[in-house]
């Protein structure tokens, strides 16, 4: 006899029907927490958000093979002219560099002469060839958020970031029950009309594949009762069971009517092909997944709802391997002769993929870990000009990627706390932001680009921030500016500011660790200059950059510069001293037609939990009287 339960339920309706199932019976939303050695912990989901206890470098290192040199010494020389060093020091790559020395010159380029003395015949700038301290990872960053599978590259980064055990979901643990009066265990001689348990193997190494531990029973005749009897068995020490086979409509195929029998029976019958007869249903606190007996429809079946099943668990994204094209955010330049392949971030903006380009130095790992996708440049391509559209393999899924929101502009804080947050009460959400400076992010924006670009630019002129550039770059009509924050500029200085710094002029008589071009914090520090009369040529260090407020605290914080201009959140965290310059706003531009998206509702409720604020102001130098208020 036919079972009477087979139909044909839309995938999403199915989905949606399990879910409830599973919530009415009391089964766990998520699976509780454990602590692994940092070593063991790939493949683990992040229970908690990983932030750096130390720097990477923790020191400035040589970049490169030869010798650490004053760049000041080598200017004037070049081929016809080469300069004679006495003074320097030979270092190889990771050493640290030499006290009093800021360069270093690649051992090919250098000419040793017989009387010990080292000839170059090309000027050198500063912090040629020289790993900045905390290039790589500043301390106190955000390096991974809650929800986040480890990978190999992350692991790697929370131990140089200081990292020993993490804070990690439990596995999965999901327990296959092979059912047939014709299965034989693998291995098995078979006779005609036997069948060897193929099924069992895959299934279970498909879970094994996504971070799960897997179980398989042996193999149970079709008998409706022992069937049922190995189900409770299962589901007492499981998160999923996956009954193979009996759930079709066969006058064998019992596992719709054991479930519906020993539990709740949610779904029989989908609408895949194949696939078409699974079964979806709970035995106690436990979901189960009835897996049609043929190879294919049992692994497609497996993808479609036990894996997302099983993230949700973990409070992580399924995993996909797909490929997409994208739209480059900004100019891509590749040195012709090698395949380059490049790190980047990914967003849907405006309907289309946008590919924002990672920091490409080879010491630089956390351009791995925050990588979405992968971009080979050939070697007879000289690169991708901004807007042009190029072939990425994706290593988040595109559905992830649709759900990002894509912030370039000026770093804050404030936005690896909200994207740690957003991701907490999403896994699927994420706010992937990018460090080029406020001027630059409006650029993104006006070139549709980014959702948000974050900026806190002064006008000289006019004493506003943002407004002004707002106006100039993108025009007054159909741009809305939301109001992030206040926070505090000043001086980060070291602890008990032993200089004496009382403000910006005083910069001419100590060494000092920049922002880059574009920065609104390198804008505020020129227009105080200028106020003051003061020629950046005075300032020592005025064109050493760092990219963003922690890698200027930890400039300081190692004695390599005795002030940087940052946030006071930077300073405090490194437990350094800081000098006010300036309390300003740090504002989100986005267009008007970009308000409503359903994207981005997930921030604006952020910056309106009370909690979320209390957080950030706690932080230090932080206001957030007007954050979430729309100030255009």
């Amino acid at each position: 006899m036919n079972s009477p339960f087979v139909s044909d339920v839309p995938t999403a309706e199915a989905t949606a029907a399990w879910t409830a199932a599973c919530r009415a019976a009391g089964c766990p939303e998520r699976l509780d927490v454990e602590t692994v050695a940092v070593a063991d912990a790939v493949g683990r989901v992040t229970a908690e958000p990983v932030w750096a206890l130390r720097s990477s470098p923790a020191f400035d290192s040589a970049g490169m093979d030869g010798i650490a040199v004053r760049a000041a010494d080598t200017v004037g020389a070049a081929e016809t002219t080469p300069v004679l060093l006495a003074e320097f020091e030979v270092v190889d790559t990771g050493d640290p560099l030499p006290a009093g020395y800021d360069a270093v010159v690649m051992r090919e380029h250098v000419h040793r002469t017989g009387d010990g003395k080292a000839e170059v015949a090309a000027a050198v700038p500063p912090y040629q060839h020289v790993r900045s301290i905390g290039e790589d990872i500043s301390a106190t960053e955000l390096l991974l958020p809650e929800a986040h599978r480890l990978r190999p590259v992350d692991v790697a980064a929370c131990a140089a970031a200081g990292a020993v055990e993490l804070v990690v979901r439990r596995r999965p643990r999901v327990v296959v029950v092979p059912t047939g009066d014709e299965i034989r265990p693998i291995g098995t001689d078979t006779a005609p009309g036997e069948i060897l348990d193929t099924n069992s193997l895959m299934l279970a190494s498909q879970a094994r594949e996504i971070g799960c531990v897997a179980e398989t029973t042996a193999i149970v005749a079709d008998d409706p009762d022992l069937i049922a009897t190995a189900l409770r068995d299962a589901a007492e020490r499981a998160d999923l069971v996956i009954l193979i086979a009996g759930s079709s409509a066969g006058r064998d195929d019992h596992t719709a009517r054991v479930v519906a029998g020993a539990g709740t029976l949610a779904v029989h019958g989908v609408a895949v092909k194949p696939g078409h007869p699974v079964v979806l249903g709970t035995v106690g606190t436990t979901p189960v997944l009835g897996a049609p007996g043929y190879p294919v429809s049992a692994s497609l079946t497996f993808d479609i709802f036990a894996a997302p099943l099983l993230a949700t668990l973990e409070g992580a994204a399924p995993r996909e391997r797909p490929s997409t094209t994208a739209r480059l955010a900004r100019k891509l330049a590749s040195a012709v002769g090698t395949d380059d392949w490049v790190r980047v971030r990914l967003g849907r903006v405006a309907g289309e993929v946008v590919a924002t380009p990672l920091p490409r130095g080879a010491g630089v790992l956390t351009s791995l870990v925050r990588a979405d996708g992968l971009l080979v440049v050939p070697a007879g391509v000289e690169g991708h000009h901004a807007g042009e559209q190029v072939r990425v393999e994706l290593l988040r899924g595109l559905g992830e990627i649709g759900r990002t929101i894509v912030a370039i502009g000026s770093h804050d804080l404030v936005l690896d706390v909200a994207a740690s947050e957003l991701r907490a009460a999403d896994p699927l959400v994420t706010l992937a932001s990018s460090n080029v400076g406020s001027l630059g992010g409006l650029v993104a924006l006006r070139d549709g680009l980014c959702h948000l670009a974050g900026s806190h630019l002064l006008d000289p002129a006019t004493g506003e921030y943002t407004l002004p550039y707002v106006d100039r770059l993108l025009g007054p009509d159909g741009i809305a500016v939301v109001r992030l924050v206040h926070r505090d500029q000043g001086l980060i200085v070291a602890p008990g500011n032993p200089l004496g710094l009382t403000g910006i002029e005083d910069l001419t008589r100590v060494s000092y660790v920049n922002r880059q071009r574009g920065a609104g914090t390198r804008a505020l520090l020129d227009h105080e200059l200028a106020r003051r009369g003061v020629d950046p040529a005075a300032i020592s260090g005025y064109s050493r950059e760092e990219h963003t407020h922690l890698a200027v605290a930890a400039a300081v914080s190692a004695g390599r510069a005795d002030a940087g201009m940052g946030i006071l959140a930077a300073a405090r965290a490194f437990g350094l001293d800081f000098v006010p310059v300036a309390r300003e706003p740090y504002d989100l531009v986005l267009r008007t037609d970009t308000l409503d998206d359903p994207l981005l509702a997930p921030l604006w409720t952020l910056l309106e939990r009370s909690d979320f604020r209390a957080g950030v102001e706690a932080l230090g130098g932080y206001s957030c009287e007007e954050t979430g208020q729309r100030i255009r």
